[in-house]
């Protein structure tokens, strides 16, 4: 069977780029069609080696860097451009956030027996079409906003109908599920990402708080970084600036000592990090599914989540974390002080809290996206 996989573009590297990674674990074979690449980003890094086949835009001066959010209406024409090359396959498996990866395939008869199929592992209809929560708050500038509402009227009426030509939709979560029927009328089969990280020896646990993100808006990195001023405790910030909001400089300006940023780290330091840690912080809102919760479970740490979207999927209230809500400075500080009566209690068995994180681990996501494609592919 040939197959290709489809992916935004290679610039961040979060959860999407890392359930890109298992695809290409089990389609070793399979090119790696997207809009563009940024060399020497954390993602073009992890894919490097892999047969990586660009759009036109990868040769437009300063679009992997500042262009290609501005400029989002050329999806259309950038993922049009790949439609005859995708028809050649028998499978196409897109894997889908923000930039509208899907519904690329032309429909094309091979051998006169059979099309193309094509399956979208959809990470989240674009958060920006349907009024969630991003990572830039653009809304706050008039000029925008009016160009925001031409704009996206035009990608919320390609998004749709990219949707209705996608064969099959996975979903990452049942929130997203969810979101997908709403937005787009379509039915969805729910497989949770891979959660994966190297064994590091048992340290135990050390005295600070942890979070994980890509430093951008819409994180609650404000929001952990305002508490931790406030109660004193250690935290620590695992992840790299994106984006271009300035979100690093603002949040580094309020943080007091007792906070520490360490950048990007290898996957072998990051499950040290979430090993030692007391906790981890989940505090995004309306989150597609998280899986960085997941990751810090995997290594036996309890979770504070904010009590909403993909958190509710895989956090079990009082038992591998707690839940918070409204998203407040106060109410997480309720929230901690629920942890550490509890943890004082005993109640987070880390062996409890592996195990449930094994739920989501990488091998059962390979099972279950191959048991789905030889249920479709005829």
């Amino acid at each position: 069977m040939k197959v290709a996989l489809v992916h935004d573009y290679l610039n961040e590297y979060g959860g999407a780029e890392r359930v890109l990674e298992v695809l290409c674990e089990i389609f070793p074979k399979a090119p790696i069609y997207t809009a563009f690449y940024k060399k020497g980003s954390p993602a073009y890094l992890r894919f490097k080696t892999r047969k990586i086949i660009t759009s036109w835009a990868q040769n437009v001066p300063f679009f992997a860097s500042r262009l290609h959010s501005p400029l989002r209406f050329l999806a259309p024409l950038i993922w049009g451009s790949f439609a005859s090359q995708l028809a050649d396959y028998d499978l196409v498996i897109t894997s889908s956030s923000w930039y509208v990866t899907k519904g690329l395939v032309k429909r094309k008869t091979i051998n006169d027996k059979r099309k193309t199929l094509e399956i979208c592992y959809c990470h989240t209809p674009p958060r920006y079409l349907y009024g969630y929560p991003t990572s830039v708050n653009w809304q706050k500038h008039w000029p925008v906003r009016v160009y925001a509402l031409l704009v996206n009227h035009f990608m919320r009426v390609y998004d749709f109908e990219a949707a209705q030509r996608v064969d099959y939709f996975i979903a990452n979560s049942k929130e997203i599920a969810a979101r997908i029927k709403k937005f787009y009328r379509r039915d969805s089969t729910v497989i949770y990402p891979p959660v994966d990280l190297p064994k590091v020896p048992e340290a135990g646990k050390q005295d600070y708080f942890l979070i994980v993100s890509r430093i951008v808006g819409a994180k609650g990195l404000q929001l952990a970084i305002d508490t931790a001023n406030k109660l004193g405790f250690k935290l620590k910030v695992v992840g790299k600036e994106a984006g271009y909001a300035g979100e690093y400089k603002k949040i580094k300006r309020i943080a007091g000592r007792n906070v520490e940023f360490l950048g990007y780290v290898s996957d072998s330091e990051l499950a040290k990090l979430y090993s030692g840690a007391r906790a981890f912080l989940a505090l995004a809102t309306d989150e597609d599914f998280g899986i960085t919760p997941v990751e810090a479970m995997l290594c036996g740490t309890p979770v504070i989540a904010y009590k909403g979207g993909g958190y509710l999927e895989s956090v079990v209230d009082g038992k591998t974390g707690v839940f918070f809500s409204p998203d407040t400075a106060g109410s997480l500080t309720l929230a901690i002080n629920k942890f550490l009566l509890l943890e004082k209690k005993g109640a987070f068995d880390p062996k409890f809290i592996h195990n449930h994180a094994q739920k989501f681990s990488k091998d059962r996501f390979k099972r279950e996206i191959l048991t789905f494609v030889k249920s479709k592919v005829k």
